[in-house]
């Protein structure tokens, strides 16, 4: 049981909550650990039940899914976050992942897709289709000085880290980019320790999301 990956479950439609613990308790390696029914549970249910990965519905009627993440993400050594979705262009979708989420599901995906998802969260590895995060980001009004303020940011970075918070935002993996820099994943995975240091971000998502900001992806 200690290498098992723990999941939350937390979703407003009690169907919902039964029938994805019911598909991930049956998945290798995963086990559910609780369940919460709006964000303003996902403390005391964090708290009750150490988890490695949160699945987070968007839309909930007390606390949504965009400040339960946040609140998630401040927290000391947190889960990683997926947040569930309805639709791929929700915008509410990107709000999430600027707040820390680390990638999101379709609420219909395969139950193999779900299960896959965790497990390569859990390794550390978002997931984020950069064609998506694009369209979505289409959708949403950039405020002012956005751009400006993602080009200053990625100047503090060396010329390398800078090569891997680009690859980080073109979707590639570490192994990827180790391929492509012509340096070893360990190498990578200690450019990227800075990089989320220098830009005072949480994951690798939010280094994405700050490159397509400065239209470098």
């Amino acid at each position: 049981m200690a290498d098992m990956i723990r999941v939350l479950v937390v979703d407003d439609d009690a169907l919902v909550r039964s029938g994805l613990t019911m598909m991930l308790d049956g998945a290798e390696g995963l086990r559910v650990v609780g369940e919460a029914g709006d964000g303003d549970q996902v403390p005391a249910a964090l708290d009750a039940h150490p988890t490695d990965v949160v699945l987070m519905d968007i839309r909930m009627p007390r606390v949504n899914g965009i400040a339960a993440t946040a609140r998630v993400r401040a927290r000391a050594h947190p889960p990683e976050v997926i947040v569930l979705t309805t639709f791929d262009t929700d915008e509410n979708v990107l709000r999430a992942l600027r707040a820390g989420a680390s990638g999101f599901l379709l609420k219909d995906a395969p139950p193999a897709e779900i299960a896959a998802a965790i497990r390569r969260v859990a390794a550390g590895d978002p997931i984020l289709s950069p064609r998506i995060t694009r369209r979505l980001m289409d959708r949403v009004a950039i405020e002012a000085g956005t751009f400006t303020r993602a080009r200053s940011a990625l100047a503090t970075l060396s010329a390398r880290e800078h090569d891997v918070a680009v690859a980080v935002g073109r979707g590639r993996t570490n192994a990827e980019i180790a391929a492509e820099l012509h340096v070893s994943v360990a190498t990578v995975k200690a450019h990227i320790t800075r990089v989320l240091t220098k830009l005072d971000v949480g994951n690798r998502t939010q280094i994405a999301l700050l490159v397509h900001d400065a239209d470098l992806a």
